[in-house]
């Protein structure tokens, strides 16, 4: 009898494990260095990063979103929550409204401090690097108490983008490029995300590394370096030669410039589960591989 009892106990102890209810309450660190006290799994969660409700769906985990960010679109069952706008015009009031457990924040800016004070919890996140869309992945893994399912999450990126860049390994050129997110123009560097992404699909950023991640560059930069490709995630590709010295940059001569926007745009700038498709756009751009 005592063997049986100690039998079920030991299945209960692992339902509840895998359930993530095992482990509560639990204290972990933002991105913000705050230790953030989680009492149980987050129920009832609202998002305000698009590539965060992507990961946490993508965790089988969709159904614990009470809320999203305005840009929240994929997949198709988040387009149908309340909006709670976006890092520029964020609605607490509508937050609050939903009572979330947690709210999923960016680094950036100061919205945290007024989800404190109405008495919501908080937890900030930060994905700049390619490295940290895996390390962003467990860490929610472990807020959410699904480890597993993260872990499972980050082998399939993984697989999948090693598919990709395997493909893109076939081809022998390595273009110089220019990668534009606005006309500002704010661009990306080496250690970006998107810049790995660049590398793997075997093309050659021309931003030096010491800019930084996402610099805002000068456009006389661009026309020293005189890149073979261009890459854009706004709709501006018309006005490129109307810029000083553009108009006899190598891209525009030979038309190769790529202009993603809408849905393609998603899977180039949110670091998340869609990466693979990111960089896969990036090889049929640089290579026509498809």
């Amino acid at each position: 009898m005592k063997r049986w009892f100690l039998w079920c106990f030991l299945v209960l102890g692992l339902q509840l494990s895998a359930l993530g209810l095992a482990q509560y309450p639990r204290t972990l660190t933002d991105d913000l260095g705050r230790s953030v006290t989680l009492k149980a799994a987050p129920q009832r969660i609202v998002t305000l990063l698009p590539s965060v409700t992507e990961t946490l769906c993508a965790m089988n985990a969709c159904g614990r979103l009470v809320g999203v960010d305005d840009f929240s679109d994929f997949p198709e069952a988040v387009k149908r929550l309340p909006k709670v706008g976006g890092y520029f015009n964020p609605n607490l009031e509508a937050m609050v409204a939903l009572k979330p457990d947690l709210v999923i924040v960016s680094t950036y800016g100061k919205l945290y401090e007024s989800l404190e004070k109405a008495g919501v919890a908080s937890f900030a996140v930060r994905a700049e690097t390619y490295d940290d869309i895996f390390r962003t992945t467990r860490l929610l893994g472990r807020v959410l108490g699904l480890e597993s399912q993260a872990e499972r999450l980050v082998a399939r990126i993984q697989q999948e983008v090693y598919a990709v860049e395997s493909k893109a390994a076939k081809a022998s050129a390595r273009p110089t490029v220019y990668y534009e997110i606005d006309p500002t123009p704010y661009t990306v560097g080496p250690d970006s995300f998107i810049g790995v992404l660049i590398a793997k699909a075997r093309g050659q950023n021309i931003v030096p590394r010491e800019l930084g991640p996402f610099p805002q560059i000068s456009p006389e930069l661009v026309v020293q370096k005189n890149p073979a490709i261009i890459v854009l995630t706004h709709p501006g590709a018309a006005d490129l030669p109307r810029r000083a010295g553009w108009s006899n940059l190598a891209a525009i001569r030979n038309k190769r410039i790529c202009a993603y926007t809408g849905e393609q745009d998603n899977l180039l700038s949110r670091p998340g589960p869609r990466v693979a498709q990111g960089l896969q756009l990036l090889v049929e751009c640089f290579h026509g591989l498809k």
